[in-house]
């Protein structure tokens, strides 16, 4: 049997990735799509990409991502034939045993870690059948660092094709303000980019076309090979910073303005061994140029570069004047490499000449740069760093700048977190000399020395005391308000500036509750910093101290499901498939290059559950979903079929696009003959030519609506030799019937206006990869989303036949301001005024703002986040809600609904208890009308009621 090998890897932004050409004829990429949401600088990014297998036998589909080094995955899933594959999070010495029991079993498994510059890799492959489909979905977190004084939201794509549905979307949300925002990187086409800016919202979507995925500074022929970088910064003050809280936990961004400078001592240890000949000295010596001409004249600095032997510039350190810089440049132009490395020589020669030159309100700095092990001198690596450490004694931070990849950079990190600094790779390339330069930058104006955050009323913190707090920068803590007593949480920072010492408190002295933060955002950041600062405590520890850490730093990451260096990500595949495991790197790693597959396409599809399938008579025939982002809800139609056991079974499928449409099945009146056989259909579609639709994509199935529209006086449908007519009511639909090896003879009478249309509505679960199902008939009013402590309610009115999703979305803001939401217009109601919006440009509604643009609708205001998807073809639209956001946990209403399931065992049929209530269910499907466009998925059907813990009425309004 041929087996399907895996790979996985790590990190960065999406990105499909190909490593051969792929020929378009053997697979497509029907659409790919980046969602990225930053709160209070905490990102969550969701990659969604879909693919159809065009060839007529099964084709090994690769899958590539890039996502940023210092993220976390948190999830990845797999949607197959309506089946959804979920990653599991476990700590690594399970997910190698699981691994190995994959293999004894006969399926084949891969392990692979790659490491770029700033983004990681992640990797996978699945064999695909023949025409069909398959869906990954990769969501990870990210805190993001400022630098430089901005952030930066990096997002990489390399589909190596134009995609027909490309989009990136990102939404940032800081209560602070946002004082700027910029969009650069080669996929940055100013006429692709739509970027909005209201006060402490910004909202950027890039949505190039086909063409354009051709002609952007990093596209070609191939499509797309590059970066989209939002950058952006908030707005500060001089004061205590930015706290938020929510449900215990709290978040504190620490970067005040306006601060004097603190004149610094720098002490540059240059490496010049023989390993640092050629490009990488002149690098050195041109990066050193621009940095002396950098330095203050309040500042004082000392060279000194290193072989086996030590060399000065000056034995003290001396001010940056004029004439020292010209000396000091001359003597850098004339470094030249020979010799060994006597590493711990050099950096306690910089140690002792700091020490030896004490200067009041001074920051001290040492930077070491090398390329390689110690090979002279003590080459003891514990050695060196108990020397470091003695002689450094807490006074000032080292910085270690390693060289390439035969350097040992996990000596280099442990010997910088020993001494309160970092570590940075610099890579060898022909911008060294700049990464060497921005390091240097990122360190160059202290503002304040001997910082310490105490918090009374706070515990389990994260990291509370840093030796310094350079300009541009900023400081993070996290933790839990004891008891969540909010009255007695007291922040305070306490640190030296250029010549006093300083206290940051608040003036009410205690700290107001935010309210509107999410508590898992809070919660997640807290997570998120505490297992980061674990993984490097860690390092530094040794014995039971060193096991204790681990296991906290563990259980953490399997709590919120990061995969860290100590957790993998197992992946077990369709049947004949393979387990994979996935886990990050570590920085030191090599990058991995090549691959061993060569039948290769990448993103997903559209799952429109072509395909023959055998159902029961009277069975529901849903549209489901599991949102790929947030809270969604899928929506369907019913359906049935009958069939003689032994007879074939053909789905015919036509609509809008994106959408499956159903006939229902019923018991009398409307009926299609088989084969002698009667079975009951509602006709709600449009004629057209039934191919084997799993072939088709989205844009095939638009193409076909048009060219089969019939007239409804004469319906016709041919399929190879067998003329089935129809008589429909305009709608799109999807029948299955026998196919008879001559002739199907098939007669759709049409619906009566009493039939009432059932509505699917899938439930988003935690805990299980099977989302619940429930059926609402009739055109109703539901109550989708309402904040008992606030004014905010969400309604949506469903069509009753037309649609078959909803036709309006009213949103109360509150007593007085309303937003009714339409496919083709929006209307703010304010007390008595009235204004009526049907163009693009963004609508501010109180502290709301909403954006329309061609699918969707965004509402956004404080911590909520509303996105509302326009889904199907023009006359034939309708509205579809998705929670991004929302800030509180009391929230009511199905948007809001997060139910946990569990199956019971042993029953004769199968049961689900759901808050302690066992309830009767079958093995259904719908789609998720949460994505554009919508997939098919498989869920667990049961009665409204059952579902939602409560009658259904509690729900309608």
């Amino acid at each position: 049997m041929e087996r399907a090998v895996l790979q996985i890897t790590l990190f960065g932004l999406l990105l499909a990735l190909a490593a051969t050409q792929p020929n378009k004829d053997n697979w497509d990429i029907y659409s790919f799509h980046i969602n990225s949401t930053v709160t209070s600088r905490y990102a969550t990014t969701v990659i969604t990409s879909r693919m159809a297998n065009r060839m007529d036998e099964s084709k090994e589909i690769e899958f590539h991502v890039r996502i940023p080094k210092n993220a976390f995955i948190s999830k990845f899933r797999m949607f197959i034939d309506g089946q959804v594959y979920d990653g599991v999070v476990k700590g690594k010495e399970k997910a190698r045993q699981q691994y190995t029991e994959a293999v004894s079993r006969g399926q084949s498994a891969g392990l692979v870690s790659s490491v770029g510059r700033t983004l990681e890799e992640f990797k996978t492959s699945v064999t695909v059948a023949a025409h069909k489909k398959v869906t990954f979905e990769l969501t990870y977190e990210e805190l993001l660092k400022r630098r430089l004084g901005k952030y930066e939201l990096q997002i990489h794509a390399r589909p190596m094709q134009p995609v027909k549905s490309f989009k990136v979307d990102v939404h940032i949300h800081e209560k602070s303000g946002i004082n700027f925002v910029e969009v650069k990187g080669g996929l940055a086409l100013a006429d692709a980019i739509n970027k909005t800016h209201a006060d402490n919202e910004v909202w950027v979507n890039f949505y190039p076309t086909e063409d354009q995925q051709k002609t952007c500074t990093s596209c070609g022929e191939q499509g797309m090979n590059g970066d989209l970088v939002i950058v952006y910064d908030v707005n500060r003050d001089s004061g205590l910073g930015d706290i938020k809280t929510s449900a215990g936990y709290f978040v504190h961004h620490f970067a005040p303005s306006s601060l004097t400078p603190i004149s610094k001592n720098v002490v540059f240890l240059i490496d010049r061994s023989g390993s640092m000949h050629g490009k990488k000295i002149r690098q050195t010596r041109l990066a050193l140029i621009h940095i002396l001409n950098d330095l203050s004249e309040d500042d004082h600095f000392g060279l000194i570069t290193f072989d086996g032997s030590i060399s000065y510039w000056k034995r003290e350190l001396v001010q940056a004047n004029q004439r020292n810089l010209e000396s000091a440049k001359i003597f850098s132009e004339d470094i030249r490499e020979s010799g060994s490395t006597n590493i711990n020589s050099a950096v306690l020669e910089g140690a002792s000449m700091l020490n030896a030159h004490p200067r009041e309100d001074s920051a001290s700095i040492l930077i070491l740069l090398t390329d390689g092990d110690p090979t002279t001198g003590v080459t003891n690596l514990e050695e060196i760093q108990s020397n470091v450490r003695v002689a450094i004694a807490d006074k000032f931070p080292l910085y270690c700048l390693g060289f390439g990849f035969d350097v040992n950079f996990e000596f280099l990190e442990k010997m910088s977190l020993q001494n309160n600094g970092v570590a940075r790779r610099i890579y060898e390339d022909s911008d060294a000399d700049l990464q060497l330069k921005g390091f240097y930058e990122e360190v160059a104006t202290p503002l304040l020395i001997d910082v310490t955050m105490s918090y009374n009323g706070g515990t389990n913190l994260t990291q509370t005391e840093f030796s310094q707090y350079y300009n541009g920068s900023e400081i993070v803590v996290a933790g839990k308000i004891t008891d969540n007593d909010i009255g007695t949480f007291t922040p305070q920072v306490i640190a030296i500036s250029s010549s006093k010492k300083m206290t940051f408190s608040n003036p009410n002295g205690t700290v107001e509750s935010t309210g509107t933060e999410s508590a898992d955002h809070i919660q997640r950041v807290w997570a998120y910093l505490t297992v980061k600062q674990l993984l490097k405590k860690e390092l530094l520890l040794s014995g039971a101290e060193k096991e204790n850490v681990k296991r906290e730093a563990l259980e953490l990451s399997l709590k919120y499901s990061f995969v860290t260096p100590l957790t993998s990500m197992v992946v077990t595949k369709p049947e004949g498939g393979e387990t994979e495991v996935l886990h990050k790197p570590k920085e030191g790693e090599a990058p991995q290059t090549g691959s061993r597959h060569q039948n290769i396409a990448y993103s997903g599809t559209v799952m429109h559950t072509f395909g023959a399938r055998q159902a029961s008579p009277g069975a529901r025939q849903g549209l489901p979903g599991t949102p790929a982002y947030g809270r969604g809800l899928g929506l369907g139609s019913a359906s049935g079929s009958a069939s003689d056991s032994g007879s074939r079974l053909t789905k015919l499928n036509a609509g809008r696009a994106g959408r499956v449409f159903s006939v229902f099945s019923t018991q009398s009146d409307p009926t299609m003959t088989q084969r002698g056989h009667t079975v009951p259909l509602v006709g709600l579609g449009l004629g057209f030519h039934a191919q084997d639709m799993d072939s088709l994509g989205t844009s095939d199935i638009e193409d076909l609506e048009e060219a089969t529209m019939l007239s409804p006086n004469n319906p016709t449908m041919t399929q190879h030799d067998h003329t089935v007519p129809l008589v429909g009511l305009g709608l799109g639909f999807h029948a299955q019937v026998d196919v008879a090896p001559t002739q199907v003879h098939a007669t759709i009478v049409p619906a009566t206006d009493n039939i009432p249309v059932s509505h699917r509505f899938l439930l988003k679960t935690e805990n299980q990869s099977i989302p619940l199902c429930f059926d609402v008939t009739g055109d109703v009013r539901l109550k989708l989303l309402h904040h008992p402590t606030s004014e905010l309610s969400v309604h949506g009115e469903l069509d009753s036949v037309t649609n078959g999703g909803f036709t309006r979305i009213v949103i109360q803001l509150n007593a007085d301001l309303y937003v009714d939401v339409e496919v083709n217009k929006i209307t703010v109601i304010e007390g008595s005024r009235m204004t009526h919006h049907t163009g693009q440009d963004p609508i501010t509604a109180g502290s709301w703002t909403i954006i329309r643009r061609d699918k969707d609708i965004d509402v956004a205001g404080g911590d909520t986040h509303l996105v509302i998807l326009i889904q199907g073809k023009d006359a034939q639209s309708f509205l579809w809600p998705v929670l991004r956001q929302q800030s509180s946990d009391s929230a009511e209403g199905i948007l809001a609904l997060n139910p946990v399931y569990e199956e019971v065992p042993q029953t004769p049929t199968t049961k689900l208890r759901i808050k302690d209530q066992e309830n009767d269910v079958t093995r259904d499907n719908a789609a998720d009308y949460s994505i554009s466009p919508p997939l098919t998925l498989d869920c667990w059907l049961l009665s409204a009621d059952s579902a939602l813990q409560r009658r259904l009425e509690a729900f309608i309004v």
